[in-house]
């Protein structure tokens, strides 16, 4: 974002130092929009490993950040099970939030969360970083340009290892705590890029499994979708892989897309746009070419919630669509624990519309 569009540098907090390290990096290719002020966490050596190269504050409270009248911002980087209380919070203490995935436990959560989001007058930005990169900026070009035609259909592949070491950080693995497995925690990200360029899910069936490590949440899953628009899509998805490998495909009227398999940044991977009829090829190409990208995954996205925050237009994440992301999952579970298809939007009296694993006790 240059300096002629920017309303000032906003003051960043940033709660929680685990993947909050990598926002911090990202924080720091943007020095004309953000200042990271403070990275709180009670671990004060983990977060200082961070910090003190930079000059970064440390703090272990909480209630000290939100306090903070300097602060604009607070970037939750916290155990998903922490996100609903920290982001009412932050919001209350009239603060803009980013919140990492999963936005919050449940769809009721996030419709309260939504409510209180309307009451703040701030912004709530859902993380979802994959968005942001030059395929995933060509691919809308294409769309944009009348290129791409009606979406057919799509595949996904989110597989990946995961093991002893990943589990042995003690919130991960379990429903109190981490919410969700490999569904919710890893698949989330695709499962959006699926949604942006593909539209809103109507129907989902799905088989989950935990097979891989011995955890109580599922590390394998087969989901297969049907999109409003009916085009139909499916995701493969392990933690059991040899390595960690994404890989989309996505077929519309008039070409085919297909990512390479980078699997934490798939929009900074190099993707094949094939055209359906072959003289359509030279168009194509030429709107592939023109795309230029100064900032990919988390400075991609900080950079569009700056430019959203200085009033202008952006390509952001709104918090309607963090809600959705959470309602895709919970029918999801729904559907592997129920056997059936699901059809969204989620009945408000479902116990999987207030918790996503409402049997969990059952399940452990």
């Amino acid at each position: 974002m240059t300096s002629a569009l920017k309303a000032k540098t906003l003051s960043v907090a940033i709660i929680g130092a685990g993947i909050g390290a990598e926002h911090l990096q990202a924080y720091l290719q943007l020095p004309e929009s953000f200042r990271v002020q403070v990275v709180c966490d009670l671990d004060d050596r983990k977060a200082s490993e961070i910090s003190s190269p930079h000059g970064i504050a440390v703090s272990a409270n909480l209630l000290d950040v939100m306090a903070d009248p300097s602060i604009d911002l607070i970037d939750i980087c916290l155990p998903p099970h922490l996100h609903f209380e920290v982001a009412v919070q932050a919001l209350k203490a009239g603060k803009h939030v980013i919140c990492e995935k999963p936005l919050v436990s449940s769809v009721s959560e996030a419709d309260d969360l939504l409510r209180v989001l309307a009451q703040s007058g701030k912004q709530l930005f859902p993380v979802f970083q994959y968005r942001y990169g030059p395929a995933t900026m060509q691919l809308q070009a294409l769309i944009d340009n009348e290129l791409a035609g009606r979406p057919f259909a799509a595949s996904i592949e989110t597989h990946w290892n995961r093991g002893a070491d990943y589990y042995s950080v003690p919130w991960r693995g379990t429903y109190a705590s981490e919410q969700g497995g490999a569904v919710l925690c890893h698949a989330i990200h695709n499962h959006d890029l699926l949604c942006r360029f593909f539209g809103p899910v109507k129907r989902v069936s799905a088989m989950t499994a935990t097979r891989v490590n011995p955890i109580e949440t599922e590390d394998c899953a087969s989901i297969s979708f049907e999109m409003l628009n009916g085009a139909l899509a499916s995701s493969s998805i392990t933690l059991g892989a040899a390595n960690d490998t994404t890989r989309l495909r996505f077929c519309f009227e008039n070409l085919t897309v297909e990512s390479g398999t980078t699997p934490y940044a798939p929009a900074i991977d190099n993707w094949v746009f094939t055209a359906r009829e072959k003289e359509s090829q030279p168009d194509i190409d030429r709107v592939v070419s023109a795309v230029k990208c100064e900032h990919f995954g988390y400075a991609g996205f900080f950079d569009a919630i700056a430019e959203a925050l200085s009033g202008h237009t952006a390509n952001i994440v709104s918090a309607t669509e963090g809600r959705q992301s959470i309602e895709l999952v919970s029918a999801v579970y729904q559907a592997a624990k129920e056997q059936r298809t699901v059809t969204l939007p989620l009945d408000t009296n479902s116990d999987f519309y207030h918790s996503l694993h409402p049997f969990s006790g059952e399940q452990s």
